[in-house]
């Protein structure tokens, strides 16, 4: 018996289908596996399928995916992460609840403490935008639920595998471009008063810059400012004069203060009169620690082995791939390799026997 006769469709398809699974990945990569699926196609199908390597041809073809995509509700995003200024491309769900997106991969008491590590995040003093080790895994005895230091420690290395949150070499944990892309909207509508946007670019930034000048509120990430600075020396909002820029006071765990996070921050809700809500130390949380947050990762590799295991065994079942925002450059070269040896793996028959089985259902 024949199979259905291959086309040029089945680039798309096979992106889409690679897309979905990894949903999170940088543009070099997915210029990469654009080209690997053009290539297999070509190959399975004997088609003369064009390629071009330019800016319009492959800023077309994403119109076309997102074109398939919305009637799904899924967009294929493009984004620029804080840390690096690369561009990266994020499947994001345009409609319902944001951070049930994560409903697939992580359990409802996974998903709490995930909540409150964001929440620790965001609360945290002077523009930090970061939290310890130490004070990530302290928000499990804030949950209603059966979960373990060890176990947190798990998924706190799945969040980062996954692309959801960042650990820097310091141990400290922040958003990724993924979290405030996909979930934007949910940032905005429990942190409206602590989210800022970038000055330049109008995105949310959680690392970067911010004005010397007294009640200036200008915060730019490091990338916009990188090509502010070629033109211009002074606060584009209050005109203060910036010089080189070496004094401009940090956003993000640069900013970070020795022994912020030894207490926890709550939220002291609003009340009957409107007041808005204001963000307090937590009493019931405070802690005796005199160490250097610096020094905290290292506190955690001193438990037990057993500990150790258990997170090295729940690295490995997530992957292991650290958040792209950390990844070297050579890194991101070994990526683009197993990415090639993905797709040149993958069965052209799989589509074929797609349509077969679509076709038989109708």
């Amino acid at each position: 018996m024949g199979k259905d006769k291959i086309s040029s469709n089945d680039v798309q398809r096979l992106f889409l289908q690679a897309v979905i699974s990894r949903r999170y990945m940088s543009e070099k990569l997915a210029k990469t596996l654009h080209r690997k699926c053009v290539d297999t196609v070509k190959f399975a199908g004997g088609l003369n399928i064009p390629y071009e390597d330019t800016v319009g041809f492959w800023d077309d073809f994403i119109t076309k995916v997102n074109r398939s995509l919305d009637p799904l509700d899924l967009e294929f995003k493009n984004v620029v992460d804080e840390v690096k200024g690369r561009k990266h491309y994020v499947l994001v769900n345009t409609k319902g609840d944001e951070i049930a997106q994560m409903a697939t991969d992580y359990t409802p008491a996974e998903i709490a403490f995930f909540k409150a590590v964001v929440e620790q995040i965001m609360l945290s003093p002077n523009l930090a935008f970061s939290l310890s080790s130490l004070a990530a895994l302290r928000e499990v005895s804030t949950l209603k639920s059966t979960m373990t230091k060890t176990q947190a420690e798990v998924v706190l290395s799945s969040f980062v595998a996954k692309g959801w949150l960042l650990k820097s070499k310091k141990g400290r944990f922040s958003l990724s471009a993924r979290t405030i892309v996909e979930l934007e909207p949910y940032l905005r509508s429990s942190y409206n008063e602590e989210l800022l946007d970038c000055t330049i670019c109008s995105e949310v930034v959680t690392k970067g810059i911010t004005c010397v000048g007294t009640n200036c509120h200008t915060y730019i990430h490091m990338h916009c400012y990188a090509v502010y600075k070629r033109t211009k020396s002074s606060c584009p909002t209050c005109r203060t004069e910036w010089g080189n820029g070496s004094s401009l006071p940090p956003i993000g765990e640069d900013a970070a203060k020795p022994g912020q996070d030894h207490q926890r921050r709550v939220r002291r809700r609003s009340g009957a009169d409107g007041d808005e809500d204001e963000d307090e130390m937590d009493p019931s949380q405070s802690q005796s620690q005199s160490q250097d947050p610096s020094q905290e990762p290292s506190q955690t590799q001193t438990q037990k082995k057993g500990k150790k295991k258990a997170a090295a065994k729940g690295s490995k079942k997530t992957n292991g791939r650290a958040a792209r925002e950390e990844t070297p450059e050579s890194e991101e070269d070994n990526d683009d390799e197993e990415l090639s040896q993905n797709i040149e793996g993958m069965d052209i028959d799989n589509l074929t026997q797609d349509k077969g089985r679509s076709r038989r259902k109708r």
